[in-house]
């Protein structure tokens, strides 16, 4: 009946539209197409957000599928900056740490971000983790590919215990060094450390707040025989000559071959 037909159209034209409205085909063409019920052959392509276009995908007159990437369109009033960190330093690292960056090619300016993303996973080959800064650019000056310096101010550490860098001896297969016990005497501890900065070291074991550690002396340690004879002789006392005893009995000795004088 012409009631049927008339419903089995509509629901065909609103599939139509659905389908085109999946396409992104702009609002006021959709519009344009029911008032004027005429089709047309080109549609215009809107991009869904405010950006500069920094690669072509295609050419006019080129065929193109469903696949065809089209454009490429960058936001860069807000940049993103990648920084490789290695694996010993990212203790340090957490989601919205604060940044700062530094470009060559615009002397004289800082720009600040944070960190936004921190990547699951290691590269295998530098064993370095990539983690992901953003920053501010609303007058456009940063570009895509440039090269930076950033340098990161990481959360800070509460009741960390840290010593000078130049304290530590080690060995490869163990991180050492010596407490000022008292005069002359010292005592060899292995710790465990963490984090380094600034030519300081944390100490997560081995050693307690307040404890003195040696710091002026340089090791030239090449093997652990020579580590442990100077672990050795670091603990042992001074020991200063005994001096002679003056009521020392003499009658054993031997005199032979000696000449005594007398004063004149």
């Amino acid at each position: 009946s012409s009631k049927d037909i008339r419903e089995g159209a509509e629901r065909l034209a609103a599939a139509a539209l659905e389908r085109l409205e999946l396409f992104d085909v702009p609002e006021h063409q959709l519009e344009a197409l029911k008032r004027d019920r005429k089709i047309v052959k080109n549609l215009h392509i809107h991009s869904p957000f405010k950006g500069v276009v920094i690669s072509i995908g295609v050419r006019e007159g080129q065929y193109v599928t469903p696949k065809t990437e089209l454009y490429t369109i960058a936001d860069l009033t807000r940049i993103w900056a990648y920084v490789d960190i290695y694996e010993d330093e990212m203790s340090w690292v957490q989601k919205g740490d604060a940044a700062k960056m530094t470009v060559a090619g615009i002397p004289g300016r800082t720009f600040r971000g944070k960190v936004t993303y921190i990547y699951p996973y290691l590269d295998p080959k530098t064993r370095t983790n990539k983690i992901r800064l953003e920053f501010d650019n609303p007058d456009l000056t940063l570009k895509p590919e440039m090269f930076a310096n950033v340098t990161l101010k990481t959360s800070r550490q509460v009741n960390a215990i840290v010593i000078p860098s130049e304290a530590i001896v080690r060995t490869g297969a163990k991180d050492q060094i010596f407490i000022v016990k008292g005069e002359g005497r010292f005592e060899p501890r292995e710790v465990e450390l963490g984090v380094a900065t600034g030519g300081d070291v944390q100490v997560l074991k081995g050693v307690s707040a307040g404890e003195r550690v040696v710091t002026s002396a340089q090791f030239l340690i090449d093997s652990e025989s020579k580590l442990n004879e100077a672990t050795a002789k670091m603990m042992e006392p001074s020991k200063e000559e005994p001096a002679p005893d003056p009521d020392m009995d003499m009658g054993g000795m031997k005199m032979d071959g000696m000449k005594m004088e007398q004063g004149k």
